[in-house]
């Protein structure tokens, strides 16, 4: 089998025996590392720790992420689209979407048109997304993964 010790060096090919006795007298672990059918790869190191490291690194990756979308009361039919797009392939991959209507000057007498707007884009995303708070005060809509 081929041996990495302790400090990354590639000892080559070397007997089980003389690996296990290598890894104890630095009081670690023998771990393969890649098993081979025909030569088997196998590495001194602290097993406990490389296992922390592994499930450190798996719940980096699979945490879900909240992804935010801007909108203002009068936005166009493909400005509406694109955004409507991207929340159903950020809702697929397991992310939450929080939407945002955002209202300036005199757009603040149509409070009513940022709502109607909200509800469509919940009607639009309810296959791949469901409400989880709905804020009509603040215009913001919050979608997790159905």
């Amino acid at each position: 089998m081929l041996l990495i010790d302790h400090e990354n060096n590639n000892r080559g090919m070397t007997d089980t025996r003389e690996a296990l006795k290598l890894a104890e007298e630095v009081g670690l672990d023998l771990v393969v590392v890649s098993d081979n059918k025909e030569i088997p790869v196998v590495k001194i190191l602290d097993y406990g720790k490389h296992l922390y490291q592994q499930k450190k690194r798996q719940r980096q990756t699979s945490k879900p992420t909240m992804k935010e979308v801007k909108l203002r009361p009068n936005v166009g039919d493909s400005d509406y689209s694109v955004r409507i797009n991207r929340a159903l392939e950020w809702l697929g991959k397991g992310d939450s979407v929080k939407f945002q209507v955002r209202l300036r000057g005199r757009e603040h007498q149509h409070r009513d048109r940022a709502t109607e707007l909200l509800e469509r884009v919940i009607k639009d995303l309810s296959e791949v997304g469901k409400v989880q708070s709905f804020d009509k005060r603040t215009l913001i809509l919050q979608l997790v993964p159905a």
